[in-house]
């Protein structure tokens, strides 16, 4: 496998998945949520909505470092498929909040109603697993400068 065959693999999983799990820390309080998510692929960005108020919301204001996991749901050990990532969280405002807005909405026209922040969560390092190329076989990424 090459790199870009990685980054393809990558990207289209992250495309077919909406749902990842968000961990945040500060200190000795660490927290996870699980989030509704659209993958923006030129920015390599995740973005989520939620309240700065929540525990997790809390957690990344006070420190922007994540990690999380996105899985397929399988009961079988040969399909698994999921990602681990590390990233930066950053709570949008302006014309990109709005841009990330529309396309958030677009996918989740629910949301519309919620009136939460919307955040982007920078993508700095992806490992996929994916057991359907061997058991244990791993795709890696890692953002340039990470």
């Amino acid at each position: 496998m090459t790199f870009s065959q990685d980054l393809a693999a990558i990207c289209r999983f992250l495309r077919q998945q909406h749902v990842l799990t968000l961990c945040a820390s500060s200190g000795e309080d660490v927290w996870c949520a699980n989030c509704f998510y659209v993958f923006d692929e030129s920015g390599m960005s995740l973005y989520v909505m939620t309240q700065a108020d929540t525990r997790h919301g809390a957690l990344m204001v006070q420190n922007p470092r994540v990690v999380g996991t996105i899985a397929h749901q399988t009961r079988t050990v040969a399909l698994i498929k999921g990602i681990q990532y590390r990233a930066r969280a950053e709570c949008l405002e302006g014309e990109v909040m709005e841009q990330a807005y529309a396309l958030y909405c677009h996918h989740f026209p629910v949301a519309r109603a919620v009136k939460a922040p919307l955040w982007a969560l920078r993508l700095d390092e992806i490992k996929m697993t994916d057991n359907k190329l061997g058991f244990g076989k791993k795709r890696l990424w890692l953002r340039e400068g990470s």
